[in-house]
């Protein structure tokens, strides 16, 4: 069982980047708490001159990119990864921090791992550079961050088979700027939330815009061609914004030609979605080990089956944890739900696109009727002349075919083009609806049913190994 939290590092007030790192790698590194640095490791970097290799990466970053943040900038971020009392040796969770460090920042930032062993429960600080090993990028942080690291380690203790704690509760301590999943939306991303509820109501234009923002709860100043917002409702602090935020300062979605463009119809922006705590990883269906003619010829393959499968079981784990599934029988109605509602959708697309290519051949023959009508009345009171035929041959035969084509549909009166024209733009609005749900309720299916197949597996085994020890 692990607990985590992460904080950016900032430069302390009154003390230089230097001295701030330096700092922040002495506390991780305390001897007396590291018993005299035997726990102490790192990665690309000698853990006893990580703070001078962080400063000089970053100088050497400025020097490649030219940028420079000042006091605003992060210099590093701060993990820690506590375990349970008595569960786990000091070496055991210095390579388990290794492994969390490795996994989050994907082997590109240096960092170091200081195992404390001075509490009754064993824990980790994990200081990584938020530059890259090439000094070319920075470490860019994102929302959900803190959940993704908790699942990380709750993934890698399943593995080396440690307990996990099953309904986590944010922890109480004061974590600076950094507060997770917890952490006070900025003005700036309560005014980009204010601007997607106003636009989902379709504004005719950018004054009806203005209008209902406004009535939304957001001040609007204007100067010059300039444009100003302010939030008028307090945040969950009970605080109230100061300060004015222009138009044009907003990210590129949300400036002003870009909502003038939003509301015409020109430019389409996805809505936000909350990255999940899961894994990147997907759920991978176990190995049968047992039945496996390759794992009976090969020790080395039959070790790594082992391996894969006991981190797949810890993935189907986290994967049922995630999605609230606590018994086989719920596990197996949601995956039967999952597989109708994939069905449903793809029914859907499929009745959609028939129905549009019907539309589109129905278009073309109405158009080809109506410009050949009067070429065939004429044809008609020839008498159905050989010789205006001939004259005429392609646009007759085309007319002929239009009208046997309404005729094997059963039309006894032709639609107009225009209704035709509006049901096509409605069957196209509702199959790209969904398309959009498509690919996340194939991924879910996908996902929910190996989650099933492995289930039943380790049930399966389960049940093997109680009979086989009343047996014995």
């Amino acid at each position: 069982m692990a607990t985590t939290w992460m904080k950016p590092l900032h430069v302390n007030k009154g003390k230089t980047i230097a001295q701030t790192i330096t700092d922040r790698t002495d506390y991780a590194k305390n001897p007396d708490k590291t018993w005299q640095y035997k726990y102490v490791t790192g990665y690309e970097c000698a853990p006893r001159t990580a703070d001078i290799e962080f400063l000089l990466s970053k100088q050497q970053y400025a020097d490649i990119t030219g940028r420079n943040q000042g006091k605003h900038d992060i210099l590093a971020y701060h993990m820690r990864q506590a375990f349970k009392p008595g569960e786990i040796t000091p070496e055991e969770a210095n390579r388990l921090g290794h492994e969390l460090a490795q996994r989050f920042t994907k082997g590109k930032h240096a960092y170091i791992v200081a195992t404390h062993i001075d509490k009754s429960h064993v824990h980790n600080h994990i200081i990584f550079n938020s530059t890259t090993l090439d000094s070319t990028h920075k470490f860019v942080n994102f929302w959900g961050s803190s959940k993704v690291i908790r699942r990380l380690s709750d993934q890698i203790c399943l593995e080396n088979g440690l307990s996990v704690i099953k309904n986590p509760k944010p922890s109480r301590g004061h974590y600076g700027t950094w507060l997770g999943d917890k952490k006070e939306p900025s003005w700036r991303e309560r005014l980009t939330t204010a601007i997607d509820a106003v636009l989902e109501n379709k504004p005719a234009d950018f004054d009806t815009f203005l209008k209902q923002l406004a009535e939304a709860g957001v001040d609007i100043k204007r100067r010059g061609d300039t444009l100003s917002l302010r939030m008028k409702t307090l945040n969950t602090q009970g605080k109230k914004q100061k300060r004015f935020i222009q138009f044009r300062s907003l990210p590129d979605d949300y400036k002003e030609n870009a909502v003038r463009e939003r509301i015409d119809g020109k430019r389409v922006v996805q809505k936000k979605v909350k990255p999940t705590a899961t894994s990147s990883k997907n759920v991978s269906l176990l190995i049968d080990i047992q039945n496996s003619i390759k794992a009976q010829n090969s020790p080395g393959y039959e070790r790594w089956a082992k391996i894969f499968n006991l981190k797949q079981a810890a993935q189907t784990l986290l994967f049922l944890q995630d999605n609230d599934i606590t018994e086989f029988d719920i596990l197996h109605d949601n995956a039967q739900k999952a597989k109708d509602d994939f069905n449903n959708i793809s029914v859907g697309i499929n009745t959609a696109d028939s129905r549009m290519k019907e539309i589109s051949a129905l278009q073309k023959h109405i158009g080809t009727y109506s410009k050949t009508k009067d070429i065939f009345v004429a044809y008609r009171k020839t008498k159905y002349s050989k010789k205006y035929f001939a004259e005429h041959e392609q646009a007759i035969t085309s007319h002929k075919a239009a009208k046997k084509y309404f005729n094997e549909l059963g039309l006894e009166k032709l639609p107009t083009i225009k209704s035709l024209q509006t049901e096509y733009a409605t069957l196209s609005a509702e199959k790209k609806k969904l398309y959009s749900q498509y690919h996340s309720a194939r991924k879910f299916m996908q996902e929910i049913l190996t989650a099933k197949q492995n289930a039943e597996q380790l049930l399966a085994y389960r049940s093997t190994a109680k009979e086989k020890e009343n047996e014995r």
